[in-house]
């Protein structure tokens, strides 16, 4: 059995991974324009994250979270996939889970299933209504501490909790001290 052996120059260090983490997008993206998709997108690159992901909720997910009526599944999951060939980014991934699921997802399963699929450190992109929203959930607590949220602008008005993980959230283009 013959060996290959490799040289490596002394004090050699590999290069460190530049990109880590993966930033998700969690909306119905009933409202969300396009425009509002590449600032996102340019979040996502900015930071240097693995990669964008973008998760529309089932009408059945919007139902019991806001009670406003939203358009099919299948239709604000295909207006993703095609904004997605049109940038062209390898990097931007659509997740179906809730469209295999075809019913109410509960928060913490999403989470648990993409803290499983993709890579950590995981930052979800919220609107500052469901920043509020999430914060409202009992298992907020347990979920803030693992994750980190990235939200568009910053709330009119704030839940109590996330006041409280004031250190666990940024607003997008906010100086950090």
């Amino acid at each position: 059995m013959k060996r290959d052996i490799q040289h490596v120059p002394y004090g050699y260090e590999p290069p460190v991974e530049q990109r880590k983490g993966t930033l998700v997008f969690y909306d119905s993206f009933e409202h969300i324009s396009d425009q509002e998709l590449e600032i996102a997108a340019k979040t996502a690159a900015d930071r240097r994250f693995t990669k964008l992901v973008l998760y529309p909720l089932h009408e059945e997910t919007v139902r019991r979270m806001t009670k406003e009526p939203v358009s099919a599944y299948y239709k604000r999951e295909d207006r993703l996939h095609e904004w997605k060939r049109e940038q062209g980014r390898s990097f931007v991934t659509v997740e179906s889970l809730e469209g295999k699921r075809k019913k109410y997802t509960p928060l913490d399963s999403a989470l648990r299933h993409l803290a499983e699929i993709y890579p950590s450190p995981i930052f979800l992109y919220l609107t500052p209504e469901v920043a509020n929203q999430f914060a409202s959930y009992s298992s907020f607590e347990e979920w803030i501490v693992k994750i980190r949220l990235l939200l568009p602008s910053a709330p009119s008005s704030l839940h109590p909790r996330l006041l409280k993980f004031r250190h666990r959230w940024d607003v997008v283009g906010e100086e950090k001290d």
